[in-house]
């Protein structure tokens, strides 16, 4: 089976698009190597993949016939991705500054929307 059609088998990606793009620019590695999207995989072949700037690994287990349900996925690989990762993941969302600092800069389209919620709240 193809790489980017067994990874959206087994729901690593919403569409096959979204797996071949993933191919295309280098994401996906099988036993070390980059990729193209109609690389075969086999049982036993060793996937690295990058996406949401987290590096999975994964072990081909077996190969399903078509995309299997969420409960059944563990049946065709198994995830030995490293628990750190998804630590690192979590720091990522606190260590990012989403609004500007208070007092700075004119109101952003969503302040201004609170701003006008509160005052209609208040009339």
């Amino acid at each position: 089976m193809r790489i980017d059609k067994y990874l959206w088998c087994i729901r690593y990606f919403k569409t096959r698009t979204l797996a071949t793009t993933a191919c295309k620019k280098g994401h996906v590695r099988v036993n070390g190597e980059i990729v193209k999207p109609s690389r075969e995989v086999y049982p036993q072949d060793k996937i690295e993949l990058r996406k949401n700037q987290i590096q999975y690994k994964l072990t081909v287990n077996d190969i399903p016939e078509s995309r299997v349900g969420a409960k059944l996925v563990d049946i065709y690989r198994i995830d030995t991705t490293p628990k750190e990762a998804f630590e690192a993941q979590e720091l990522l969302k606190y260590a990012k500054d989403y609004y500007r600092k208070k007092g700075v800069g004119r109101p952003t389209k969503k302040d201004r929307r609170d701003i006008d919620d509160f005052t209609d709240k208040n009339e």
